[in-house]
């Protein structure tokens, strides 16, 4: 990319071996970790949340909502309203108002308190791994920005590994307060390592509200974000329903469905870094490819997650497959608007909240008309075919709109 802001970033990086790109992309991947399990925590702890605020759990269940629903909001207002500050000062308030979501959340007195708290919380997600996806990318020579998206990224892998069981055992054993106290613990920890290691970063020459918000004028800029809204909505049908097609469907015991999702967290992880490799050779490639792989994961998946084994090693698959989509649609977005990356960046983790609410409700609708949990793959699969459409209709209406030449 070739914007004032990137290479900004990368003069920074480049300048002395005092901040290693190494260390400031750590830094970035802990407050990707610390968002990933403060969101997925959230599902785990619903039942002692529910009985200890007394009310029934889909109450509860608005709390989620509310979380996605921030992030919707907050991704592309943000990035546009900050588009002339400082890219690490922005972060470290991103953080603090993270910290402060987290904080609020632990000591909620009722449930409509702790709602407009998780919010708050939801708030600075989207914009935080935007503008950290732009800062990455800065650091690094031009062939490797897709590995330095996919290693903040990373981060939001592991926190399905590490960070969601984690705080779902500090809320087993010491109240859920202590969850939420848990994940502020390491918003702080992510406030004190990007001040240290990421190097400042000033806005781009002539950064403004209008020309982030000219990213929206752009045809290829919308067509990512519907096919990750469409595509990554595939994912969260099946997801979304995982835990009971597990014990309900393939005959696993309850007690292996954390280690199942440990599984998804691992092929996330692994997808992350092989999808930084596939985009920095071809986004719109590695875009292509990942949906055309989910769509045969996700069919393999209905006709054959009855099975433990296969069942296991598909939601491995799933994880695998959705962070190397995730990892096109980034790098895609920046390339599609060079000079407002961070509010196309921004943009894809509103497409994906939406995209986890669209998938979640048709995986819902399907399973109510007694079509059965298997029947959200067929739905997924769908969705993840509707996404190839998009973009090869966005590949092909330029090139058909061409006037041929006389013969």
């Amino acid at each position: 990319m070739s914007t004032t802001e990137v290479q900004a970033a990368a003069r920074e990086g480049a300048a002395g071996g005092r901040r290693p790109a190494g260390a400031a992309l750590f830094a970035l991947a802990i407050g990707g970790f610390g968002i990933g399990t403060t969101e997925f925590a959230t599902m785990g702890l619903l039942p002692q949340m529910a009985d200890d605020l007394r009310v029934s759990i889909p109450t509860m269940g608005h709390g989620i909502t509310a979380y996605a629903l921030g992030v919707v909001v907050g991704a592309p207002l943000i990035a546009a309203l900050a588009a002339r500050a400082p890219r690490r000062g922005l972060l470290l308030v991103l953080m603090v108002a993270f910290v402060a979501g987290n904080a609020l959340t632990a000591a909620a007195p009722g449930i409509w308190t702790l709602v407009g708290a998780r919010f708050l919380t939801g708030l600075p997600h989207g914009a935080y791994f935007g503008i950290a996806s732009v800062v990455a990318a800065g650091l690094v020579p031009p062939d490797r920005k897709g590995r330095a998206v996919s290693r903040v990224m990373v981060g939001l892998s592991v926190a399905n590994i590490v960070g969601v069981p984690l705080v779902t055992l500090a809320g087993q054993l010491f109240g859920w307060r202590a969850s939420y106290a848990l994940v502020a613990g390491i918003g702080v920890v992510t406030i004190l390592a990007v001040r240290q290691w990421v190097p400042p970063v000033a806005a781009a020459d002539g950064a403004s509200i209008a020309r982030e918000l000219g990213a929206f004028r752009r045809v290829h800029v919308w067509v990512a974000l519907l096919t990750g809204t469409v595509g990554f909505g595939g994912m969260f049908a099946v997801y979304s329903y995982v835990a009971p097609t597990l014990t309900d469907v393939a005959g696993l015991p309850t007690g292996a469905v954390p280690w199942v999702l440990a599984a998804f967290g691992l092929g996330m992880t692994i997808g992350a870094l092989l999808g930084g490799r596939l985009a920095d050779r071809s986004a719109l490639g590695t875009l292509i490819g990942a949906l055309v792989a989910m769509t045969a994961v996700l069919a393999l998946y209905a006709l054959t997650a009855s099975s433990p084994v296969a069942a296991v090693l598909l939601v491995f698959a799933v994880g695998l497959v959705c962070q190397v989509l995730g990892a096109g649609l980034t790098i895609r977005l920046m390339e599609a608007s060079p000079d407002a990356p961070a509010l196309a960046a921004s943009s894809n983790h509103s497409a994906l909240n939406l995209a986890n609410a669209t998938g979640a409700w048709l995986g819902g609708v399907v399973i109510a008309a007694g079509y059965g949990y298997l029947a959200t793959a067929w739905v997924g699969a769908a969705l993840s075919v509707a996404g190839l459409l998009f973009v090869a209709g966005s590949v092909l209406a330029p090139r058909l709109a061409r006037p041929r030449p006389r013969p």
